[in-house]
């Protein structure tokens, strides 16, 4: 399929159509562009990204040229879907990669490495409403955002200006940017979950673990960590005497495995001789009701058993790590990942110009 033509230095979205059924959420779809000025190994120049909440569906870049499926689901769409898609993310590629030289100097920049960037999509909330967002980028730092209430641009620097001024001046573009957003978007979000629904609408439970660390002196560490658990959200919290304990609990972000599931962890310090007092408690979709978890100590009898698993892991690790010292200059390199989003057919068609 050809290229399309010429194409002035634009931001671009996606296009859509009707379809799918309807999902209770919190549900997400999101799609993210990068473009840089000087690519290097594992770095395309142009990079796009679509997920469906967490899961990663969507990956073209400007190295393989060619748009690719990166969940099984999304194979429901055929052959027509990908050309179309690989077709358009061309065009949004020599897009971005003007909107990268324009940005630089718009800011006075002759070189080094710059990155410009565009994330848009919608969620569908747990009580039923939607909203969308649309969000440009330049160095790490926000260059223009839309305000899905009042429906104008968002320049929070005097570079971005011009783009806010094209963007609002154009009214065809500005309904279509909003009628995605507001609507088409939606729509292929609730056909996505249509495709996906044996995966992203499954329940699996958590794993439930309370560890402690002891300082002389100091407080001991109480820890909960759950893993293993789908869908994301996760509520873990400490209970003392039956009442929650939150002053004193750290939580870490809820972090994807690698098989799809979940983990996530909290802590609290405790005065030491108080460690039966505290409870872990957990909500998670999978649990009809919370799961309580208390701290015990290792057994003595296990002692002998766990330090002869120490020696022999440690000796396992010595190994391993002999071996990798001796194969780590033919061994394959991991390539660098640029999270990114995606027009019709999913992703966004309205186009506006840098410049």
């Amino acid at each position: 399929m050809a290229v399309p033509g010429p194409l002035p230095l634009l931001l671009l979205g996606v296009f859509a159509i009707p379809g799918g059924c309807s999902y209770p959420g919190p549900h997400s779809l999101r799609y993210f562009y990068t473009a840089v000025s000087e690519p290097g190994p594992g770095l395309p120049q142009f990079t796009v990204v679509g997920y469906l909440d967490d899961q990663l569906f969507f990956h073209f870049d400007s190295e393989g040229k060619v748009a690719q499926p990166r969940a099984p689901w999304i194979q429901a769409e055929g052959p027509e879907y990908w050309d179309r898609q690989t077709w358009i993310a061309k065009g949004w590629q020599e897009a971005f990669n003007g909107n990268v030289r324009i940005a630089m100097e718009r800011y006075n920049q002759s070189g080094g490495q710059h990155t410009f960037q565009y994330m848009y999509g919608c969620q569908r909330r747990a009580d039923g409403g939607a909203g969308g967002f649309r969000q440009y980028g330049y160095d790490g730092r926000d260059f223009l955002s839309y305000d899905t209430r009042t429906h104008t641009w968002v320049a929070p620097s005097k570079q971005a200006e011009v783009t806010k001024g094209k963007m609002e001046a154009d009214r065809h573009l500005s309904q279509q940017q909003r009628d995605y957003l507001e609507r088409k978007c939606v729509e292929w979000l609730q056909k996505y979950l249509d495709y996906g629904k044996e995966t992203l609408q499954r329940r699996e439970r958590p794993a439930v673990r309370v560890t402690g660390r002891d300082a002389p002196g100091s407080p001991t560490t109480l820890c909960c960590r759950a893993h293993g658990f789908y869908p994301r959200d996760i509520a873990l919290s400490w209970l003392r005497h039956g009442g929650s304990s939150e002053q004193q609990t750290w939580r870490g972000g809820v972090l994807p495995n690698g098989d799809g599931t979940y983990h996530a962890w909290a802590t609290v310090e405790i005065d030491p001789r108080e460690r039966g007092l505290y409870r872990c408690r957990v909500e998670h979709e999978s649990l009809a009701e919370p799961l309580v978890t208390v701290w015990e100590p290792p057994s003595e009898s296990l002692l002998v058993p766990v330090v002869a698993g120490v020696i022999l892991a440690l000796g396992a690790v010595a190994v391993l790590v002999g071996l990798a010292w001796r194969r780590r200059q033919s061994g394959p390199k991991a390539d660098l990942y640029s999270p990114a989003p995606a027009s019709e057919h999913g992703s966004d068609s309205s186009i506006t110009a840098l410049t």
